[in-house]
């Protein structure tokens, strides 16, 4: 039995640390946008215009299904404001905007 309470005490390490490797600290988005690049910016809008661009794969909606059948794959395409990979909802986009504009503005 210790060497069963050993084996998951191990496993539960393990796991624990490859968790906490996948959480690391966010970038902080002053670094990768300079003063200059965020003076090129009219506004929020503008921003998110010219923000990367990231796509997803969405589960189709029934509409979907029926106009192009079983197999068909939906995605959709967003910005990427924070630059992390990952599309940006609008509340996501106009935060990371406040924040340099907080920086660089003021």
């Amino acid at each position: 039995m210790k060497i069963f309470e050993t084996f998951i005490f191990g496993t539960l390490m393990i796991s624990s640390y490859n968790i906490s490797a996948y959480q690391s600290e966010p970038n902080d988005i002053t670094t990768i946008i300079s003063e200059e690049e965020f003076s090129t910016y009219q506004n929020v809008a503008d921003f998110i215009e010219h923000s990367p661009k990231v796509s997803i794969v969405a589960k189709p909606d029934e509409n979907d299904i029926a106009e192009y059948g079983k197999g068909v794959v939906k995605t959709l395409t967003g910005s990427d404001c924070d630059r992390d990979g990952i599309m940006d909802d609008n509340k996501k986009c106009n935060a990371v905007y406040y924040k340099l504009w907080m920086k660089y503005q003021r």
